[in-house]
């Protein structure tokens, strides 16, 4: 459990994880040399320091016991005191307790150290930067002594940890300023990736380490199968629409010389149905060759595509529009979509409404009927192409192919978006989302 709660705080790029991988050991480095040197050698070379003046304290002291009186303590003391820099005074009042900044690792153990060298020690005080002060009895009395801070600690202790930060600082940089450069192959070759995506065709040429290479060389070979594929697809479909086309209209000149009937009228519809069949499939075939991305403002492409409708005589409106700006994507391709969403919802239903969300990474639009609308097991299936749903849609009120679905949701997916299907709340109908990524 504690696991998936971490993964919250993982950064999600690449650069992210990178870095984290890369300061992790770092920082768990220094930490680690930082309290090992602080304990063993720092601390150490504070207690033999501590010992050295411990040694030379007592024999300041058994001089202060041997002597007759205090004042001739001091005077007999004093010669030796003062090379050894020592400041004493005799008698002396001790503070309440010993004192010593939270900050100073090293004085406990020097504290712990003289009391442990040096009998009668009543209090110690760390609280001078550069001095130690201890009260200490004696047979005349506490005596006071003062020695500077450096004698008893090292005076240079912080220099390899600032060496070692600065050190770990400056590796750090170095270490960003090549993992940039490994980590940018990879960026570009996702840039392209999702460009293609979206149905663009973005410069690529792959580097970067070996298995980069091969990465972007295998994505350029399916960049170019796809790509082949398409084509062949667009040119075996622009054949057969020619070589249909030409029966198909000498069909449509022997019905129109053959007089009039039932029965020629009704050939004439089916000639004119398979000839309209025929530019669905083509269509289908050609949506990814319509134009290529520029930028173009979803609202107003909506809003032109609505008054085709409007003006036609259908009850097709925009209700709402939320947000602004324009958007990368293949305006001829993205209307085609709408028009199609749209002229399904009039063709089952009487009125439609369009809605438009604006965000700063999608735009979606959305297609509200008031027909009988899509059961939702039925719905995965209605968008696959050719498939023709008789029980949720009325194939009465107009015929197809079963293509308007799919020709939206393959235009949605080479934006990098895609195309759901729900039931409309306002009308009670089918509610189509066309979801791209701007």
């Amino acid at each position: 459990m504690q696991l998936f709660r971490a993964k919250r705080y993982i950064p999600r790029s690449l650069y992210g994880r990178a870095a984290l991988i890369l300061l992790v050991p770092v920082v768990t480095l220094q930490i680690v040399v930082s309290f090992a040197f602080i304990q063993r050698h720092f601390e150490g070379v504070t207690e033999q320091m501590t010992r050295n003046v411990a040694l030379e304290l007592r024999y300041l002291l058994k001089m202060i016991d041997e002597a007759p009186g205090g004042a001739e303590a001091l005077e007999s003391v004093s010669s030796v005191a003062d090379p050894l820099a020592f400041k004493l005074e005799l008698p002396s009042e001790p503070p309440a307790r010993d004192m010593k900044p939270f900050y100073d690792f090293s004085g406990g153990v020097m504290m712990d150290t003289i009391r442990a060298e040096v009998e009668g020690v009543r209090r110690v005080d760390l609280s001078a930067k550069r001095h130690v002060r201890a009260w200490i009895e004696t047979r005349h009395g506490i005596v006071f002594a003062e020695f500077h801070r450096s004698r008893v600690s090292a005076s240079n202790p912080h220099q390899l940890l600032v060496l070692m930060v600065f050190a770990g600082i400056l590796l750090t940089l170095i270490a960003f300023v090549f993992l940039r450069n490994q980590l940018r192959p990879i960026k570009r070759l996702a840039n392209a990736s999702e460009a293609f995506g979206k149905g663009r065709v973005a410069p690529y040429n792959p580097s970067g380490a070996a298995e980069v290479r091969a990465a972007g060389q295998a994505f350029l070979d399916m960049r170019t199968r796809t790509l082949r594929q398409m084509e062949q697809r667009t040119m075996m479909l622009l054949g057969v629409s020619h070589d249909m086309r030409t029966p198909l209209t000498r069909l449509r000149l022997g019905l129109s010389m053959a007089g009039e009937s039932p029965e020629i009228e009704d050939m004439q519809r089916d000639v004119g149905e398979m000839d309209r069949l025929l530019d669905e499939f083509l269509a289908f075939a050609r949506d990814d060759s319509l134009d290529d991305p520029e930028p173009t403002d979803p609202v107003e492409l909506a809003r032109d595509v609505v008054r085709k409708f409007a003006e036609s005589g259908k009850q097709v409106r925009i209700r709402e529009v939320t947000g602004e700006g324009t958007a990368v994507l293949r305006p001829m391709a993205l209307s085609r979509a709408l028009e199609n969403l749209i002229g399904n919802s009039v063709r089952y239903g009487s009125v439609c409404e369009v809605q438009i969300v604006m965000s700063s990474n999608a735009v979606r639009i959305s297609v509200e009927d008031n027909g009988p609308g899509i059961p939702e097991e039925a719905r995965e299936e209605a968008l696959k192409a050719f498939v023709r749903l008789d029980p949720a849609r009325n194939q009465d009120q107009g015929s197809g192919v079963g293509l308007g679905l799919a020709i939206a949701s393959d235009i949605a997916h080479r934006h990098g978006g895609s195309l759901s299907l729900g039931s409309s709340q306002r009308l009670g109908g089918l509610k189509v989302d066309l979801k791209i990524a701007r």
